[in-house]
């Protein structure tokens, strides 16, 4: 196969476009825009919609909850063949401000940027990863309280956070000196 030829197999799947949505309307933009999509005919040019987002484990009233996490929010990634039509479509879409965009020098006006292939490669593979994130509600320095344990009720200040571990170093003054303690997130509390 040719250079020429795989540049024009590349351009009949198409490229990925990143498109701007106003904020937490990521979900309704991407329904309207496969609707859209169906009843305009434009199957064989949009090809499409994603929003990319990851799992993570977030810590709330003491529990771990898996949640839905956006990469980017209020932005929503189009796999299309770039023309005036498919242009017109999703540009026109309720709820999308805009596409992602340089001006050309050549014609003086914004042009949508297609994402780079290795770009949209590291975005699939953050999204495909099996294991969640873990939500980190610590800080280094920070003052917290112990709420589970021997040390219940102790207060403590956070010196290291292993986020892969889920688990938070504090340091709490024991007899006059500070010893370090390695607990679960679930086992400390903001203060």
């Amino acid at each position: 196969m040719t250079q020429k030829e795989a540049v024009k197999t590349k351009d009949q799947q198409g490229r990925w476009y990143i498109i701007h949505t106003y904020s937490g309307m990521e979900e309704r933009v991407k329904t309207n825009l496969e609707q859209r999509i169906a009843s305009m005919d434009m199957k064989n040019r949009i090809f499409e919609v994603v929003i990319p987002t990851v799992e993570e484990v977030e810590i709330r009233d003491g529990k771990r909850t898996l949640v839905q996490r956006k990469l980017f929010p209020g932005y929503v990634l189009v796999r299309m063949i770039m023309d005036d039509q498919s242009w017109y479509v999703v540009r026109n879409t309720p709820g999308v401000t805009g596409f992602v965009s340089a001006e050309d020098e050549k014609e003086k006006r914004q042009r949508p940027l297609p994402l780079e292939p290795q770009e949209v490669e590291a975005i699939l593979k953050q999204m495909q990863s099996n294991t969640p994130r873990i939500k980190v509600g610590f800080q280094k320095g920070q003052s917290v309280k112990i709420t589970d344990g021997p040390f219940k009720e102790f207060i403590g200040v956070v010196d290291e956070i292993y986020p892969d571990k889920g688990r938070v170093k504090v340091l709490v003054s024991l007899f006059g000196r500070e010893t370090p303690l390695e607990l679960d997130f679930l086992q400390a509390e903001k203060l």
